[in-house]
């Protein structure tokens, strides 16, 4: 389950939403990703460009995937996904920001 969180109540340049994901979960990661920017930015899924117009989803579910020997315990990896800087970290936190 997707539990998320507001930080700060508008996206402005400061502000920021987080979005605990559970690796665990039939969601895909990147499903997760689109969802908690949608939310952040107060706009439908529908309406925003697909993810992987920015970046390898297929990668990026790779690298956080659980692994044999149980889920990863570090690492992040951030990029730029419209005018948002998306933070996803092993844990399991999408940190979404107004770039």
């Amino acid at each position: 389950m997707t539990e998320m969180t507001t930080r700060s109540p508008s996206a402005q340049a400061d502000a920021e939403y987080v979005s605990q994901y559970d690796r665990l979960d039939d969601e895909p990661l990147s499903v997760a990703i689109v969802n908690a920017v949608a939310a952040f930015g107060n706009e439908s899924v529908t309406e925003l460009e697909p993810l992987h117009y920015t970046i390898n989803t297929d990668a990026l579910e790779r690298l956080f995937e659980p692994r044999t020997d149980g889920v990863r315990s570090g690492g992040s990896v951030s990029f730029e996904y419209l005018d948002y800087l998306v933070t996803v970290t092993a844990d399991g936190e999408i940190r979404i920001e107004a770039a």
